[in-house]
């Protein structure tokens, strides 16, 4: 197994290679892009080429981050661009299909290689890093079959390795939560609409509030089913009356707390990969 210095060095030289012609990263915001947005601009400074961060504005994911990503990627000195998407009917995800992580990174992925054509740019690069490679994600499918480069993973980087050398850059991102698409609060079948969706955002902003790192809300039907870190299990207790009257004003009929604690892809415990 090699050693994060190894992987570190394998991955510079992997986008000193990529970036030896104008380079886009599907740029989120989070760790993950953000370290690769950081180094594609290092890279082509050196090369001479430019470096792009596309951002994509879409429905599934919480509001008011592409300012944020923006202001980001205008420090690093990445030409940023936002494309406003409605993957709901684009992707045909409407009804929150078991295949919708592997419908929605295809098209997704698709609008962001046209702007990429647009762009002149010759290569595509996007964040999975190999921690993602051992749970329930079909948009690598996708991701792979468009022949989107994934420099993290193949340096062999884990989430806490990425997070480490993000903070070795100085950004400010490396100890940012993960923020996956708020369809991963509905269960499959669920009809998803921006309506429920922006309400489990503020419900999730609320809790923030409060001081939890990890936050997710689960939705079914009228059962607001609360994801925190274990370690936080208790202060969510503590902390119960404030957070089922804000809950409830959100409209929750009833406010229950996870005892097995945050845990990504809570949803997919029964999929068979």
């Amino acid at each position: 197994m090699q050693d994060y210095q190894t992987k570190v060095e394998n991955l510079k030289k992997r986008m000193m290679l990529y970036a030896e012609q104008d380079i886009v990263v599907a740029f989120s915001g989070g760790a993950d892009s953000g370290l690769l947005l950081k180094m594609a601009c290092e890279a082509a400074e050196k090369t001479g080429h430019i470096a792009y961060g596309i951002y994509l504005h879409t429905m599934l994911h919480p509001s008011g981050e592409a300012e944020r990503a923006g202001k980001l990627a205008d420090e690093m000195g990445a030409s940023f661009k936002a494309l406003k998407i409605d993957e709901l009917y684009g992707a045909d995800i409407e009804y929150n299909p078991k295949d919708r992580c592997y419908r929605c990174k295809r098209y997704l992925f698709e609008c962001i290689l046209k702007e990429a054509e647009r762009l002149h740019a010759g290569v595509v690069v996007e964040g999975t890093n190999l921690d993602d490679t051992y749970v329930y994600r079909p948009g690598i499918r996708a991701v792979k079959e468009l022949g989107i480069a994934s420099p993290l993973m193949e340096s062999g980087l884990t989430k806490e390795e990425v997070r480490r050398l993000a903070a070795e850059y100085g950004l400010s991102v490396s100890d940012k939560p993960a923020a996956p698409c708020l369809a991963t609060r509905f269960p499959y079948g669920t009809r998803l609409s921006n309506e429920a969706m922006r309400r489990v955002e503020q419900a999730e902003r609320c809790l923030k509030e409060q001081g939890f790192y990890n936050v997710r809300l689960r939705v079914h039907g009228d059962i607001a089913r609360i994801e925190v870190d274990s370690h936080d299990l208790q202060k969510l207790v503590e902390k119960r009356i404030e957070i089922i009257r804000e809950l409830k004003a959100l409209g929750y009929t009833y406010v229950t707390m996870d005892l097995e604690g945050f845990r990504s892809g809570s949803m997919d415990v029964n999929i068979k990969v």
